[in-house]
C-alpha cells in the first residue's frame, strides 16, 4: 500500500536536493526519511532515485512519478488548509523566498507579528537573493523588488519601490554632484550585480535611458552595496527601502539629475495554476498593510 507520508518524502527530497535538507524542511531525522523512501520504491516496484554521497537523480521512473506526486502532496496540503480556514484558523506548511537585505530590514518585522497571532502556520522563509524558481524549487511564493518576467507565475504588488541614486556626501564633494544623465557617464557606479550595469535606467520624455557609469565595485548584496557608497567608492542606484535611513542620517545624500529612475514595485509572486491557500492570501494582506502606501521606509513619502 502506498502511504501519503511516502510521497511527502519523496517531493521533499527532490525540491529540497538532498535527504538532510529534505529531514529538515520535515522536522523529521534522516533515518525516517530514507525509510519512507525506500518504503515507497517497494510499494511502487521500482527506484524512483538514484543516491550518491554528493547528489541525488530522479530516474526515468521517479521523473514520471514527481509531478503526479507534487500535485498529490500540493492539494493535501491545500485541503488541510481549507478545512482549518472553515474552523476560523490559519494553519499548515507555507514555503516563501525572498531576497536577503528587504527579508533583514523589512520582511521579517513585518512577518513577526503576523505569525504570533497565528501560531498554527508553520511557515519557512528562504533568504536569498539567487533567482529562484518558484515553480520547479518547491516555493509557495516569492518576494521579489522589481518586475516579474516568469510567465509562469502570478504577482500580486505589495508596495511601492522608488529606486534613489545617492552617494556619499564626502564622495560628492570631492567628485562633484551630477546634475544631469550626461554627467553620470564620468561617475564611478556602483552595481548590483545580479541586474548587471544595464541596470540604471531612468524615465525620459523620450521614454526608458540606460546610464553606464564606469565600474567602481559590483555586490550581489544591498545591504554591501549601500555601505560602499556610504565608504565613498561611487554612486549607486538603491531602492528606497535600502538608502532610506542612511538618508535620512545623513550618511548618503539623494542625487537630482533631471529625470527619476523606472518605477518598481515590490511582488509576491505564486505559481500559476496553484491556487493560493487562505494563509498565503492572509500574508500578503498583512505585508500590504504593514508596508503602507506610500511605504514607510522611503525617506520622502
Amino acid at each position: 500500500m502506498i502511504r501519503i507520508e511516502g510521497i511527502a518524502a519523496f517531493v521533499a527530497v527532490v525540491e529540497a536536493g538532498s535527504v538532510s535538507e529534505a529531514a529538515r524542511r520535515l522536522r523529521l531525522s534522516k533515518s525516517v526519511v530514507s525509510e519512507r523512501l525506500a518504503e515507497l520504491e517497494k510499494s511502487l516496484g521500482g527506484i524512483l532515485l538514484h543516491r550518491t554521497t554528493r547528489k541525488l537523480n530522479l530516474t526515468e521512473d521517479g521523473t514520471v512519478f514527481l509531478g503526479r506526486a507534487a500535485r498529490i502532496v500540493r492539494e493535501i496540503e491545500e485541503a488541510a488548509a481549507d478545512m482549518a480556514e472553515r474552523r476560523g484558523t490559519l494553519s499548515g506548511p507555507i514555503r516563501i523566498a525572498a531576497p536577503v537585505t528587504f527579508g533583514r530590514m523589512h520582511l521579517g518585522p513585518a512577518l513577526y507579528p503576523f505569525l504570533a497571532e497565528h501560531p498554527e502556520i508553520e511557515l519557512t522563509l528562504d533568504i536569498d537573493d539567487r533567482r529562484v524558481d518558484a515553480a520547479s524549487d518547491g516555493y509557495d511564493a516569492i518576494i521579489r523588488n522589481g518586475a516579474i518576467a516568469d510567465s509562469r507565475l502570478v504577482a500580486w504588488k505589495l508596495a511601492h519601490s522608488r529606486r534613489l541614486l545617492c552617494a556619499s556626501p564626502d564622495y560628492l564633494a570631492r567628485e562633484g554632484i551630477p546634475s544631469s544623465l550626461a554627467d553620470l557617464n564620468s561617475h564611478r557606479g556602483i552595481f548590483y550585480t545580479n541586474r548587471g550595469v544595464a541596470d540604471w535606467r531612468f524615465q525620459t520624455p523620450d521614454g526608458a535611458i540606460v546610464v553606464r557609469a564606469k565600474l567602481a565595485l559590483g555586490i550581489n548584496n544591498g545591504d554591501m552595496l549601500r555601505d560602499a557608497a556610504i565608504a565613498g567608492l561611487g554612486i549607486a542606484l538603491l531602492p528606497a527601502f535600502i538608502a532610506g535611513p542612511a538618508i535620512r542620517e545623513g550618511r548618503l545624500a539623494e542625487i537630482d539629475v533631471g529625470h527619476r529612475p523606472e518605477t518598481e514595485f515590490i511582488y509576491m509572486a505564486h505559481p500559476e495554476g496553484r491556487n493560493p491557500s487562505a494563509k498565503l492570501r492572509a500574508i500578503a494582506d498583512h505585508l500590504k498593510k504593514s508596508f503602507g502606501d506610500p511605504p514607510y521606509w522611503d525617506p520622502v513619502g
